[in-house]
C-alpha cells in the first residue's frame, strides 16, 4: 500500500471506498436452507460487526417487501447497497424471458431500498453442490456473441427501467472467470453499459491479478468483493479439478489477511480510480456452523480498518 503523508490520517486514505458485508459471509448461499442462519440473525450479527452497508444475497433470504426490509435495516443502522441475479445470457435470446422474470423483481426490490448497483452472476457450466458438469467449461463463439449482446442488452433494460447500474462478477466455474475470458469480456461489451464486480477472491481462485485488472480497466470497475484464496487448499483443488462448493467446503476461501490476494494493494489501487466504490466483503463459507461468523467479521472489519477503510 503506498505510504501516507504526515498529514494523512489511516482513516481518510480510502475515503472513497465504502466497506459492506453480505450473507454469503454469514455461510448464505440459498434462499433457504436449514443450515443457514436466520435472516434476522445475520442482519443483527453484520451489524454488530461494524458493517453499515450490506447486500440482499439469495432473493427471498431477507424479506422481499420493502417495507417489512427498510425498516428491519433500518434499525440495526443498515443500508443496502445491490442486489445480486443470476443469468445464463450464453443460452441466447430464448432465455431472456425467463432471465427477466428473474430479474425484474430482484431489481425492483434492489431499486426500492435505494441501492444503485445489480450484481450479475454468470451460469456454472458445474453444479456448485454436485459437481455435476452442465455444459461445456469454453463458449463457442457463438454464445460469446450470445453473452455479450445479452448482458448489454440486461443493462440497458435495468438501467432504463429501474435505475439501476449492471455489474458482472467473474466467478469460479463460470465462463467468465480467468484473466483471459475477463478481458475479453470486457473488451467486447460496451462500457457506458456494462461494468464488473471485482472479485478478488474468485478472480485469484481462476489465476487472476486483481491490481492489474484496476490499473488496466479502471474505467470498467463498478463494484468489488473482498475475498481472500488459501494458497495451499486452491492448489489442491485446482489440481483435483475439484468444483468450486466443494473447495468452499475444505476453507478454499480464507479469513484475511491470511490469503491472496493482499487486500491492502487492491484497495489502494481502487482508491487511485478517484471515483467511489462499494468494496463488500464475502468470505464464502457454506456450510458453516452458526456461530463462526461473527467473530470473523469482527475481525475482518478490524483489519479493514486497519488498512484505512
Amino acid at each position: 500500500m503506498t505510504s501516507l503523508s504526515p498529514q494523512a490520517s489511516p482513516q481518510s486514505s480510502l475515503s472513497r471506498i465504502r466497506i459492506g458485508s453480505a450473507p454469503d459471509s454469514w455461510g448464505v448461499w440459498f434462499p433457504d436452507d436449514p443450515q443457514q442462519v436466520p435472516w434476522q440473525r445475520f442482519l443483527d450479527e453484520v451489524s454488530q460487526s461494524g458493517y453499515e452497508w450490506i447486500e440482499l444475497g439469495p432473493y427471498g433470504y431477507l424479506p422481499t417487501d420493502p417495507a417489512t426490509l427498510k425498516e428491519e435495516t433500518a434499525r440495526r443502522g443498515l443500508t443496502v447497497s445491490a442486489g445480486t441475479v443470476f443469468t445464463g445470457l450464453h443460452r441466447g435470446p430464448e432465455v431472456w424471458d425467463a432471465t427477466w422474470a428473474h430479474v425484474s423483481d430482484i431489481a425492483a426490490l434492489t431499486q426500492a431500498m435505494g441501492a444503485e448497483h445489480l450484481v450479475v452472476i454468470p451460469a456454472f457450466w458445474r453444479d456448485d453442490k454436485t459437481g455435476e458438469v452442465l455444459e461445456d467449461s469454453a463458449l463457442t463463439p457463438t454464445q460469446w456473441r450470445n453473452l455479450t449482446a445479452q448482458t448489454e442488452r440486461l443493462a440497458h433494460e435495468v438501467r432504463e427501467r429501474y435505475g439501476l447500474k449492471i455489474v458482472v462478477h467473474p466467478h469460479a466455474d463460470t465462463h467468465i472467470d480467468s484473466e483471459e475470458n475477463v478481458t475479453r469480456f470486457l473488451d467486447a461489451t460496451d462500457s457506458s453499459l456494462v461494468s464488473l464486480c471485482l472479485d478478488t477472491g474468485h478472480y485469484a481462485y481462476c489465476g487472476g491479478d486483481s491490481v492489474k485488472l484496476i490499473e488496466t480497466y479502471g474505467e470498467r470497475i463498478g463494484y468489488l468483493h473482498l475475498k481472500q484464496v488459501d494458497p495451499l487448499i486452491l492448489a489442491e483443488v485446482r489440481a483435483d479439478e475439484v468444483p468450486f462448493g466443494p473447495a468452499v467446503a475444505k476453507g478454499v476461501m480464507c479469513e484475511p489477511p491470511s490469503g491472496v490476494p493482499a487486500l491492502e494493494p487492491v484497495l489502494a489501487a481502487a482508491q487511485k480510480l478517484d471515483v467511489e466504490l462499494f468494496a463488500i466483503v464475502e468470505q464464502d463459507m457454506y456450510p458453516c456452523p452458526p456461530d463462526k461468523p461473527l467473530p470473523i467479521a469482527q475481525r475482518t472489519r478490524a483489519f479493514l480498518r486497519s488498512c484505512g477503510a
